[in-house]
């Protein structure tokens, strides 16, 4: 079974400035619903405080979990951080290093939320309030779960506070492969970033995924990769510029569960970017990458058991 972390406070009421955000969870919630069979459902807490600060400024921390972040950085952010989205910004993190945790113990794992890489240390931006991927990674490895934590980021913006906020960090990296021309205008360093020309389209995304992925896996060699199964690369998204289809996606998603899965490379998802008028569309294409990664791994179930837990002593 695939296992999937959710809590009903994703589904929260606020983000009217990006209306399909909110919809677009409970969508993914119920069209997984109907997969019940081949889904294991699992459900987190809120990320304790002390790890949230380890990541981000306590002064920023208590003025989201007090839902009175200062208007300049509510701009910034894209919507109005009220009780329920500042709930929301403390379970999604805890989602994220659940599904860390369940991968390295089975493999896979998926959140159906999260990917909110353009939080910074003291603001939010983007639509992203508080970084779930660099607060799980820094928690995953300070608490031994993991050696080596790679943050994969396919989605069409590049993972610029991701990158900032574990940037010196010892066991973790970041690979971001993102539209050059794109948001954010000024772009942080990530481990290793990939920039592609507007309209790229499946076979050039492809391949330069293999050029550039796959080397970094074999000389990082992670436990675990954070994947941000962003689905803005697709040619129709609103707020996109390349130019991939359906079927590119799902060939994405299996060449990137293969490579790890095919190396004992734990890899936990999240549901990352994807915006358009058709919340249900957007929502199939999210599931439709959860089920792809899930199938993968569990076609390579001898070599996980092989592989897991290797990295810790390698």
């Amino acid at each position: 079974m695939i296992a999937v972390v959710h809590h009903p406070a994703y589904v929260a009421a606020g983000q009217s400035a990006n209306p399909s955000q909110l919809s677009k969870n409970a969508a993914i919630r119920d069209l997984l619903r109907s997969h019940d069979a081949a889904i294991a459902w699992h459900e987190p807490v809120a990320m304790p405080l002390h790890w949230i600060e380890a990541v981000h400024d306590p002064d920023y921390v208590a003025e989201v979990i007090a839902a009175r972040v200062p208007r300049e950085k509510e701009r910034r952010i894209g919507f109005a951080v009220t009780p329920s989205v500042a709930a929301r910004a403390q379970v999604v993190p805890g989602g994220t290093w659940l599904a860390g945790k369940l991968a390295l113990e089975r493999g896979f794992a998926a959140n159906t939320a999260g990917g909110s890489h353009h939080a910074l240390a003291n603001t939010g931006a983007g639509y992203c309030v508080l970084n779930d991927l660099a607060i799980a990674a820094v928690r995953l490895v300070e608490e031994g779960d993991a050696a080596r934590v790679l943050i994969v980021d396919c989605d069409v913006h590049q993972g610029d506070g991701t990158a900032a906020l574990t940037a010196g960090r010892p066991g973790i990296a970041t690979y971001s492969i993102h539209a050059e021309k794109n948001f954010p205008a000024r772009k942080a360093r990530s481990t290793l970033d990939v920039a592609l020309p507007d309209g790229t389209g499946d076979a050039a995304y492809l391949e330069t995924l293999t050029a550039t992925l796959l080397p970094m896996l074999d000389a990082y060699r992670p436990d675990l990769i954070l994947y941000q199964a962003g689905i803005d690369p697709l040619a129709e998204d609103r707020l996109g510029r390349l130019a991939l289809t359906d079927a590119g996606l799902v060939a994405r998603e299996t060449f990137i569960a293969q490579n790890a899965a095919k190396r004992g490379i734990a890899l936990a998802s999240t549901v990352g970017g994807g915006y358009g008028a058709d919340v249900m569309t957007l929502a199939a294409a999210h599931v439709r990458a959860i089920l792809t990664l899930g199938q993968v791994y569990r076609d390579f179930p001898s070599r996980l058991r092989e592989g897991l837990g290797e990295g810790m002593s390698r």
